[in-house]
């Protein structure tokens, strides 16, 4: 499987997952506008371990929607959920939509 994006979002394939299970789909919240990277249309899991999401889709396919963006098919599998950042001269930042 390859990784998957939409905006500052990206899902990397892994092995496996270890975590708490969390009691919502929501992989990333906007910071400005409120927006949600988020699943629907499917059976999934979300995990976080150290600050770490995880996504474990358990259907065949579940759709990543986000006010912004295209929905996009996320294939069954497990998935790291990681937020694309940006180099500051001082420091570095999430990007946020």
């Amino acid at each position: 499987m390859q990784p998957i994006r939409q905006g500052d979002v990206i899902l990397l394939p892994v092995q496996q997952i270890e975590g708490q299970k969390l009691p919502h789909l929501t992989l990333a919240e906007g910071e400005v506008t409120g927006h949600k990277h988020r699943i629907v249309n499917g059976q999934a899991e979300l995990y976080e371990q150290d600050d770490t999401l995880y996504l474990n889709v358990l259907s065949s396919q579940a759709a990543l929607v986000h006010e912004e963006h295209k929905a996009i098919s996320i294939p069954q599998g497990m998935w790291m959920v990681r937020i694309q950042r940006e180099y500051e001269p001082q420091s570095w930042r999430y990007i946020t939509d």
